[in-house]
């Protein structure tokens, strides 16, 4: 089972979520808070990953990656978007060098 899977496993999930009680589910009541409540905690969480990369404890910088990924895919699921639209774009970009990409990005 590949690492994709659970990926899409997830995203349906969270698509499950928004229609769940946000009083019985944690990732519902983050989508009825709406943008600002899930961005919130994408920052906490990426602040706390930070942190952790200045740590020796690789356990927990990987707990701490895996809780921003969390966050990150609930805020793709509240805009309609999931990990394949994600995945698609890393695919666009591969082979390319990272100032080409760069430079080839609209402004």
């Amino acid at each position: 089972m590949g690492n994709n899977s659970v990926l899409a496993r997830l995203a349906d999930t969270l698509e499950q979520r928004k229609c769940a009680d946000p009083a019985s589910s944690y990732t519902a009541s983050l989508l009825s808070g709406g943008s600002d409540a899930i961005l919130k905690k994408v920052g906490e969480e990426s602040i706390e990953f930070i942190l952790a990369a200045k740590g020796d404890d690789n356990a927990h910088l990987i707990a701490e990656a895996a809780d921003v990924w969390f966050h990150m895919l609930v805020l793709l699921s509240h805009k309609g978007l999931g990990p394949d639209d994600i995945l698609s774009e890393l695919n666009r970009r591969e082979g390319l060098s990272g100032l080409e990409e760069k430079a080839n990005r609209a402004e």
